[in-house]
């Protein structure tokens, strides 16, 4: 495969001195984490997505979950003290972010979002997060990766 790109993901982690590990993989569209799981040959629980989401006032936010796990928006809105929670459109998540969906990097997003992390996620050796652009991902210790984001920790993960 080619080189990894350079994203305002990658140049954060640098910039920060945070540890991490590019993988590049061929990306499918709509193939999700189980593709890149199975390219890169790893445990999909250990694949991470990053989901653009909003409360009922529009407000973004971001959810790292699991990506074999979906995320509960009731129990998330319960725990946030919101009213709703609900994905964002690709357009919108996309002007939010400043990456094109399949691509979303909690890292180096254009707007500055809270963070939120599946608790469990805290507890794996290494996750893989999208490092910014379809078809790569990048490796990181999951506590230093919520220490760098401010992530707070959540429990909304729904077995799918």
């Amino acid at each position: 495969m080619s080189k990894a790109p350079s994203t305002p993901a990658t140049r954060l982690l640098r910039e920060r001195q945070v540890a991490y590990a590019e993988h590049l993989y061929r990306y499918q569209e709509r193939g999700g984490t189980e593709v890149s799981a199975r390219e890169l040959g790893v445990d999909e629980h250990a694949v991470v997505k990053t989901l653009v989401m909003e409360d009922e006032a529009g407000t973004p936010l971001i959810v790292l979950m699991h990506g074999d796990r979906e995320v509960s928006v009731k129990a998330l809105a319960r725990q946030l003290g919101r009213k709703s929670i609900a994905p964002c459109r690709p357009e919108v998540a996309q002007r939010h972010s400043g990456y094109q969906v399949g691509g979303t990097s909690p890292l180096g997003t254009r707007k500055p979002m809270p963070v939120f992390v599946e608790r469990t996620v805290l507890d794996l050796p290494i996750i893989y997060v999208n490092g910014g652009s379809r078809g790569f991902l990048v490796g990181v210790a999951p506590r230093a990766l919520a220490a760098l984001l401010s992530a707070t920790p959540v429990d909304a993960a729904i077995e799918r």
